[in-house]
C-alpha cells in the first residue's frame, strides 16, 4: 500500500519535475520567445500547411480520373460478360442442333429398330416403372476398419466412392435395367463414373451427394434381382462396414432424360475375300 501511496502522490519523475523547473526559471519553457525562433516556427508550419493543401489538391484532381478509369473497367466487364453470354447460349443452340440430328441419324440408320436403339442409346428420354436408388456418405465420413473395400488403394472411410457408384450402376445393368441414370444424368453405354479427389465425376460432370440413381425396368423383380446380386451385397456390405447410408425403392414411374452427348459410331460390314489368291490355293487343293 505504501508503494501505491507513493506512486500516486509521485506520479512525476522528480528528475521531470526539477527539469521543468529549470526551463521556466531560464524562460526556455512555452512558445518561443526570439525572433528568429518565431520566424523558424511560423516557416515550418507554412511548410506543413503547403504539404496538406498540396496533398488534397492532388487527390481532388486525381479522383474524377481514377472514378473515370473504374466506370470504364466497369463497362468493359459489362460488355465481356455479355459477349460471354451470348456466346454460351450460341454454344447451347449449337449443341441442340447437333443432338438432334444425332437422334435423327440413329432413328434413320436403325431402320425397324430405330426407337429401340435410340433407347439403348440414350438419344431420347424415357419414362415407365423402375428402381429408385439413394446413396449417401456416412455421417461420420472418418470411419476406419476392415470391410470390403480394405484392398482398394483408397481409405477407408464412409465416403462413397466412383468404384462403389460403378459396380451399383453395373449391377441394375446386369439385374435387367433399361436405362439408368445417376442426379439427373443419363447413363450410355460410353459413359465413364471416374473421381477427381473426392468428387465423383459422370462424364466429367461432378455430382454432389446424395446420389440418386434411378433405373427403369419391372421395379419389383429389378429391385430384387439387384438387392439379391452380388453388387447389392457389396452395396450391403458397405453400409454394414461403413454406414454410408442407402435406400431402395421400387417406383410406378420414373423420368431420365436424354443423354446430354451423344457420339454415333457407324460400322460396316467387311467385304468377302474374293481376290485371285484365294481362287489359287482353290486350286492347288483341288
Amino acid at each position: 500500500m505504501s508503494l501505491l501511496t507513493n506512486v500516486m502522490d509521485h506520479s512525476l519523475d522528480e528528475g521531470y519535475a526539477e527539469a521543468s523547473a529549470r526551463r521556466k526559471a531560464d524562460g526556455s519553457a512555452g512558445l518561443p520567445r526570439t525572433l528568429k525562433s518565431k520566424l523558424g516556427l511560423a516557416a515550418g508550419l507554412v511548410l506543413a500547411a503547403l504539404v496538406v493543401t498540396l496533398g488534397a489538391a492532388e487527390a481532388r484532381i486525381s479522383a474524377p480520373v481514377v472514378a473515370k478509369e473504374r466506370e470504364e473497367l466497369i463497362d468493359r466487364i459489362d460488355a465481356e460478360t455479355s459477349a460471354a453470354d451470348a456466346l454460351e447460349s450460341d454454344v447451347e443452340e449449337l449443341r441442340t442442333d447437333v443432338e438432334e440430328r444425332r437422334r435423327k441419324a440413329l432413328e434413320q440408320h436403325g431402320g425397324d429398330q430405330g426407337g429401340l436403339v435410340a433407347l439403348l442409346s440414350g438419344a431420347t428420354a424415357v419414362a415407365g416403372p423402375g428402381v429408385k436408388l439413394v446413396i449417401d456418405d456416412a455421417e461420420d465420413t472418418d470411419q476406419g476398419g476392415g470391410g470390403p473395400r480394405e484392398s482398394s488403394g483408397f481409405a477407408d472411410t464412409g465416403r462413397v466412392r466412383d468404384r462403389d457408384m460403378q459396380r451399383v450402376v453395373n449391377g441394375l445393368w446386369q439385374s435387367g435395367a433399361e436405362a439408368v441414370a445417376i442426379n439427373g444424368q443419363r447413363l450410355t453405354a460410353l459413359s465413364a463414373i471416374r473421381a477427381a479427389g473426392d468428387a465423383i465425376l459422370v462424364d466429367n460432370r461432378p455430382l454432389v451427394p446424395p446420389y440418386t440413381v434411378l433405373a427403369v425396368g419391372d421395379g419389383k423383380r429389378l429391385s430384387t434381382a439387384f438387392q439379391d446380386s452380388a453388387d447389392g451385397q457389396y452395396l450391403h456390405a458397405l453400409k454394414e462396414s461403413f454406414d454410408i447410408r442407402t435406400s431402395v425403392s421400387g417406383q410406378e414411374k420414373v423420368r431420365l432424360p436424354a443423354a446430354p452427348s451423344l457420339i454415333v459410331r457407324t460400322a460396316e460390314p467387311k467385304a468377302a475375300n474374293t481376290g485371285s489368291g484365294a481362287a489359287d490355293t482353290g486350286k492347288g487343293t483341288s
